[in-house]
């Protein structure tokens, strides 16, 4: 399984959603996003993706270089990113989340590890460390990595650079088990029942009580006036499941996923790539991937961690 698949998957979902950002629902309804377009609230050109892009190729160049997950060089390029917009698609840097810019900050001025440095309060609880995990996933697919506590603590250190409450890492970690389970070659349906039934015995009763709607129930058969898409990283992870779960192809359930308006970009890249993993990326529509910035840095750099 080529990483391609998921990540051009993601990086069109990213791109779709961007000038939709912020917007409601109500107003979407009325005026839906229907293709790749410039504007939205940062002016960006057609085709741009933002952070949650930049992240996670930011992310694959650091296990690229280093060959294993290292969270102090994955951090160094963070900054790198925040700092001289590189891993960017215009050469520019925007829309940076509370939480990140204030482990980045911590970080830089050499108050901890990267792993140490992310946000721990019940308020940090961001999506900002969900968005960037399927670097992750694809490097314990092509490590063959078993070990359910081996996985954990990669995942954990790797939210934890931005994002360390547990709410966040049981976030990450439930969806990279997921996104293994795909990889693969499981069904959406068959991966989703093993993850309701996965050992969570490292996270406390108040943590796993937050992912009641996707662990103890069936998130696939709530209505769309049940799934909230703030930046929320239980949101977040409910609103990417219920749209995979309930698609049938790429293209237009992707742009279901714009359409439910707020946090239209990390929302469509997350669903994105579970998309592009399933379907595959031919069969994203042509000129999406056609108007995406820097498609073709993009794929090289998933030619480059294939081979890791």
């Amino acid at each position: 399984m080529k990483s391609s698949e998921g990540i051009i998957g993601f990086a069109i979902g990213d791109a779709l959603g961007v000038p939709a950002e912020f917007k409601s629902r109500e107003e979407l309804t009325r005026n839906p996003i229907t293709d790749m377009k410039e504007g939205g609230t940062y002016n960006m050109p057609i085709g741009t993706w933002s952070d949650d892009t930049s992240l996670t190729l930011a992310t694959m160049h650091s296990i690229i270089e280093t060959g294993t997950i290292d969270t102090n060089d994955m951090t160094d390029k963070f900054l790198k990113w925040f700092r001289n917009a590189e891993y960017t698609a215009t050469n520019e840097t925007f829309d940076i989340g509370r939480t990140t810019l204030q482990a980045l900050a911590k970080y830089e001025l050499k108050l901890d590890n990267a792993s140490n440095c992310g946000g721990s309060s019940e308020y940090d609880n961001g999506n900002g460390s969900l968005m960037r995990m399927l670097p992750i996933a694809y490097y314990i697919y092509y490590k063959k990595i078993k070990d359910t506590n081996i996985i954990y603590n990669l995942v954990k250190e790797t939210s934890s650079t931005t994002h360390s409450n547990e709410i966040s890492v049981l976030g990450c970690f439930i969806y990279v088990i997921y996104t293994l389970l795909l990889l693969e070659g499981k069904s959406k349906t068959e991966a989703y029942k093993y993850i309701q039934k996965a050992d969570y015995s490292m996270f406390s009763d108040y943590a796993i009580s937050k992912y009641n709607r996707i662990l103890n129930g069936n998130i696939q058969n709530l209505s769309e006036d049940e799934i909230e898409t703030t930046g929320y990283i239980v949101s977040t992870l409910e609103t990417v499941m219920w749209l995979f779960l309930n698609s049938n192809d790429y293209n237009n359930t992707i742009l279901k996923a714009v359409n439910l308006g707020e946090d239209t970009d990390t929302i469509s890249a997350i669903t994105g790539g579970l998309l592009g993993i399933y379907y595959g990326a031919d069969s994203i529509k042509e000129s999406w991937k056609q108007k995406l910035k820097k498609y073709d840095f993009i794929v090289d750099l998933c030619n480059k961690f294939d081979n890791i």
